[in-house]
């Protein structure tokens, strides 16, 4: 159990890092097209290695039908659209910004249920909706005297990518669940790199871009944006349950914020701390009964 937490925690960590990675790329003069593009690419040969090595090593694969394989590599899709979306989003607004509304992806997560089962939502869920609303308008200091003037199409490409995001998680756990946590997340990866790589043509790879300071980026954003996030949550939410990993993947809000402010030297307002407090809490609460619902079914498996 133990494990399994700490490598959601990390994985969300993981996440929580990359928009000030990018911020620092974009102003070392690298573009999202150099950006997206060296990620996907270099999170593709890593994953795709590992599963080669795996291979050689004689550990049991899951084979998997043609038609099970291009529907991850169709689902990736959406994972590439958060991407550019996302990185669209960081180049227009502050960090600490752009990782709140790609946090909105809690509440259209919710309606999104709520349209395909055709079912309304609760008076809790409504509630705890409202309290992410409430704590994102804290966050943007949007009740604060001196509201910041922030770009109105990149608070439009985060909420986009907070959408796509939002249908890569409703889809993500109906295809290749029975496959090995490497395999998955590369098949995954290859939809999203052919998408990022069609948008934006690898150039880089001959423009010598790589060598005048791109490489390093493409290596750090593929590590922390595409192999440990889904290796490690893979590994970890089956141990951990999706109710209290929900929980721990929040933790990827307040170490955006902290590294936007650490690192980039962004401004970060005692409101918007208390902003960021109140999605935690709404996230907490809303993932609980999940929590003490896997609790007890340990301690009846104990008994």
């Amino acid at each position: 159990m133990f494990r399994g937490v700490a490598l959601v925690f990390m994985g969300a960590c993981s996440f929580g890092v990359l928009s000030t990675f990018v911020k620092l790329a974009y102003k070392e003069g690298f573009n999202l097209g150099e950006v997206t593009g060296t990620q996907v690419f270099f999170g593709l040969i890593i994953l795709w290695t590992i599963v080669l090595l795996r291979t050689l090593l004689g550990s049991k694969s899951n084979n998997t039908s043609f038609r099970e394989a291009l529907k991850l590599v169709a689902m990736g899709t959406s994972t590439g659209l958060v991407s550019i979306f996302y990185y669209k989003c960081v180049q227009a607004v502050p960090a600490s910004i752009a990782i709140l509304l790609l946090m909105q992806f809690t509440w259209m997560s919710l309606l999104l249920e709520s349209v395909i089962k055709r079912k309304l939502p609760s008076r809790f869920q409504l509630s705890m909706v409202v309290l992410i609303l409430l704590g994102t308008a804290l966050a943007g200091r949007l009740f604060s005297e001196s509201i910041p003037d922030f770009d109105l199409a990149g608070i439009t490409y985060g909420l986009l990518a907070a959408l796509c995001y939002t249908f890569f998680l409703m889809i993500n756990g109906s295809a290749g669940n029975a496959l090995h946590p490497t395999t998955k997340s590369a098949l995954i990866l290859t939809g999203a790199a052919i998408l990022v790589l069609s948008v934006f043509p690898p150039v880089f790879l001959v423009s010598g871009a790589l060598f005048n300071g791109l490489l390093k980026w493409g290596l750090v954003l593929a590590l922390f944006g595409t192999v440990i996030p889904p290796l490690f949550y893979a590994y970890g939410i089956p141990k951990t349950g999706l109710g209290l990993s929900a929980i721990l993947s929040a933790a990827e809000l307040p170490v955006a914020v902290l590294m936007s402010s650490l690192v980039l030297h962004e401004e970060v307002w005692p409101v918007q701390w208390l902003g960021v407090a109140l999605i935690l809490l709404a996230i907490i609460l809303s993932n609980v009964s999940s929590v003490k619902q896997k609790k007890r079914e340990h301690e009846l498996a104990a008994a």
